[in-house]
């Protein structure tokens, strides 16, 4: 009878242990999907807070960096960042058993968003309908519990890191006056915000040495000939603007992405609510990783490179564009061709060179080329919610060539300023991957 009763003893423990191992294993219920879902809340959050483009870029990554360090210390086969990326620390794993590591990594992003942006809190909601679909999938209360925990605990030392990265130096430092001068940059109607993030380039980056690392050629000179090369790409965008086309209105307004466009009603001026160009790319990086079927780890793997890249993209493209400061070609325009010309797309609040979107575009183009390959064709439907239609592209950079010549069609940047951005961003996405995952891209 002892030993019946001591086998019964050692069967029921054995239970148990696997019982708690198979709580671990809950793992497996959650998908590429979840991370696409989170990075759309976050997306919501942002545009309901007009986040700019490089800030909503420093969100993104920090928030998807709090998600993978969680399955670097739970995953052999993935490593941290420490030693990776710019005075990136030694994450320290939590003490806690019997959690889910890619519930944690979740519930990490969303608490790193939550805190660092000014409506993270309208994250609550989503947290908890997340959580409860988590329930109905199997997961334990105490699972949850426990990953809740793990996830604060990894947060908190990412946000750390976040917080030496200079920003916050940044929001204290002198308002930024537009210079004098034919070939600066000055504010655009109809709101004539000011300038936006003018010290950007000064936050640490993730991988590059600084933000002049990647420094483009530098612009075609301002001049007034008619006959300048100048003049010849500013006769070009007004060309391009009175004649239109069906198809480049569509390009035009597909890329648009511009947080702070206004629209003038009678006497009120009427916020647009729109994605920034950082959004859609974070929004074509779930369509790829579901497309792919990429597994949890692997997509948030994904997801991390693309963000930080795209904020060391922000930062290079911001530094060049406070040094050249050139003059966007709706003053130019209207003061040199016709004081009545209107471009389609509203002009954003900073200076022309080079332009943002084709430097992320060229950066996120070679990333994801990295990943998915040179031919991976996809549907994008990132801002179908917006009132867009879907568009289909044969491979990241046809979109993020498309991306770039959408500028021009919109009217808010010279050719140079597009091309020379694509790029300079093309140079920074081979480097970024050179960085994490220490490989070489091919030209």
């Amino acid at each position: 009878m002892k030993n019946i009763f001591y086998f019964n003893l050692i069967f029921i423990l054995i239970a148990i242990l696997t019982g708690c191992q198979e709580g671990n294993k809950t793992d497996i219920a959650l998908q590429n999907k979840d991370i696409s879902k989170t990075i759309i809340k976050l997306t919501d959050v942002m545009v309901y807070d007009v986040t700019n483009p490089p800030l909503a870029s420093r969100f993104f990554a920090y928030s998807c960096i709090s998600g993978y360090e969680v399955i670097a210390l739970n995953d052999p086969g993935y490593n941290s960042l420490h030693g990776v990326l710019n005075d990136f620390p030694e994450i320290q794993k939590p003490e806690i058993i019997d959690y889910s590591a890619s519930l944690s990594a979740i519930l990490a992003m969303l608490e790193t968003a939550k805190k660092l942006q000014p409506s993270g809190i309208m994250l609550e909601d989503y947290k908890k309908s997340f959580l409860d679909s988590c329930i109905r999938l199997g997961f334990s209360k105490k699972v949850i519990e426990n990953s809740e925990k793990y996830a604060l605990d990894i947060s908190t030392q990412i946000l750390k890191y976040a917080q030496a990265d200079l920003y916050n130096k940044t929001t204290s430092l002198p308002k930024y006056t537009p210079k004098e001068g034919k070939e600066y940059w000055y504010p655009t109607p109809p709101a004539y915000f000011g300038a936006v993030e003018p010290h950007f380039n000064t936050l640490r980056p993730f991988t590059l040495d600084s933000g002049a690392q990647f420094k483009p050629l530098p612009p075609v000179p301002f001049s007034e000939d008619p006959e300048s090369d100048y003049f010849k790409m500013l006769q070009e965008v007004y060309e391009e603007g009175i004649s239109l086309t069906e198809e480049t209105r569509t390009i035009a307004s597909f890329w648009d992405c511009n947080p702070f466009a206004m629209q003038t009603t009678g006497h009120l001026m009427v916020a647009l609510k729109k994605i920034s160009p950082g959004a859609h790319w974070m929004g074509i990086t779930g369509i790829a990783c579901e497309q792919a079927n990429k597994d949890f780890n692997e997509s948030l793997r994904i997801h991390t490179t693309v963000s930080t890249g795209m904020m060391d993209a922000f930062l290079s493209c911001w530094d060049e564009k406070y040094r050249s400061n050139r003059i966007r070609p709706e003053t130019a325009i209207r003061k040199y061709i016709d004081p009545k010309w209107e471009p389609l797309l509203q002009t954003p609040p900073f200076p022309e060179y080079t332009s943002g979107h084709s430097t992320v575009s060229g950066a996120m183009g070679t990333i994801l080329t990295h990943y998915f390959g040179e031919n991976f064709s996809f549907v994008d439907d990132v801002e179908v919610k917006y009132g867009l239609p879907n568009r289909k592209f044969e491979s990241f950079m046809a979109a993020a060539r498309e991306a770039a010549v959408s500028r021009l069609y919109g009217g808010i940047h010279y050719r140079d300023a597009n091309e020379n951005g694509t790029a300079q961003g093309i140079n920074i996405g081979k480097w970024v991957i050179k960085t994490i995952e220490g490989e070489s891209v091919g030209q």
